[in-house]
Parts: structure tokens; sequence; C-alpha cells
């Protein structure tokens, strides 16, 4: 928590050497962001991001309040969306919810932690103006009002829950020929995911695709 300053006695910031990088908001969030990628939600701490930066623990706090301010800022800072105009994404409305959402997938595989931190942070603005902008594209296209959150965070569980687990089961070809060969034995039991040999599946990009399919010929029959 940041040191309580009292009206009119604010304190100079510490000093700094002369070939020091000045300490900013921005360089806070791309170092947060550089330990988040290396090390997790876990091994994010204000002494290590302060190590990181060549700066001292309470220095950060003229910048950020506080280690979930830091969180926020960075889930806010990869999550911006800079895809296809807004006007053209209402003329092609299936391409353009396509386009977002494969976006979202892969920048949240870029940044594994993310997919964990989404459903338990504050919306930043980057955040709320990509859901701004799939609300629209979809409202756009004829998703009436009474549905419109129905649609959104059908699509929304879907990015976020196949992202994780595309992260998560991460098994190599050895595991992943063990477990097939588990449930060959036990086809018995499981003679349906035996059968579709749903363990050796890595076909992660297009399973992705496919259920988006799905998902979006649902939206556009209703």
């Amino acid at each position: 928590m940041a040191a309580k300053r009292s009206k009119g006695s604010q304190p100079a910031e510490p000093p700094r050497s002369a070939h020091e990088p000045a300490l900013t908001r921005e360089r806070i969030v791309t170092t947060a962001i550089e330990l988040l990628d290396a090390h997790g939600v876990g091994g994010l701490t204000m002494r290590r991001l302060a190590d990181q930066l060549g700066a001292g623990a309470m220095s950060l706090y003229w910048h950020v309040g506080n280690k979930e301010e830091v969180f926020d800022l960075a889930l806010d800072t990869v999550l911006a969306y800079g895809g296809p105009a807004q006007a053209a994404g209402l003329s092609d409305w299936r391409g353009n919810v396509v386009h977002m959402l494969e976006d979202w997938r892969a920048t949240m595989l870029r940044h594994p932690w993310s997919a964990a931190l989404l459903p338990r942070r504050a919306l930043g603005p980057n955040i709320l103006g990509r859901l701004e902008r799939l609300s629209q594209i979809l409202s756009a296209s004829g998703v009436p009002d009474a549905e419109l959150n129905v649609a959104i965070w059908s699509l929304w569980n879907y990015v976020i829950g196949a992202t994780a687990t595309r992260a998560s089961f991460a098994l190599s070809q050895e595991d992943q020929a063990a477990a097939q060969q588990r449930l060959a034995q036990l086809s018995e039991h499981y003679p349906t995911i035996e059968r579709s040999r749903l363990l050796l599946d890595s076909d992660w990009d297009g399973t992705f695709r496919k259920g988006l399919d799905v998902l979006l010929d649902g939206l556009a029959r209703r």
C-alpha cells in the first residue's frame, strides 16, 4: 500500500541517476507484462518489478496504487484490439466477429496469465472497447437487445474456456499416446471418446474455429 502523504507536504519523487530512464506508468506496465509472461501471476511482486526496473519498491507507488492496479493495467494493455474499422465490421458481421475472437484468443495464448486474470479483474477501457465493438456488430447484424447479453456472454465464455483449456492441456506426444492407450484398455467403459481419439486431437486452431462457427450459425438462425 502506498505511504500516506499529507496535503501540502508531498515530498519530491526519489532522485535518479542521470543515466537511469525515467520511471513512468508505461515502463512499469511494460515490465510487468514481461514478468507475467516469464513467471506467471504468482511470480509478479512489487519488489521483483522494482528490481527489474532498477528502482526502489516505494518509487512504484508514485505511479500505481498497488499490485492489483498493476494487474489491471497489464491485462487491459495486452487486450487492446486494433482490428478492422468499425464501419467495415458492420457490413460483414460474421467475418469481423471471427477476426475479433481469434485475435482475442491468440492474444491470451501469447500471454497465458491473462485468461486466469480476466474473469476477476476490473474491466479497463481496452476490454470494454472490445466488448462495445462486438456488441455493436452483433446488434447491427440483427441480434435483438433482449438477446444481446446472451450472445456476448456465450462468445466470451467460449473464448476464455477454449483458451484456458489450450493453455493448460499441453501434453507431449508421449503423454497423448499413453493416455490414448489407457483409453483403449478401458474402451468398454468409454467407447465413444476412445473411438473419436479425443486425447490425440491436437488441432486446437481448427477446433476453435469450428466451434465458433457452430455458435455463430446459431446466432444467425435466431
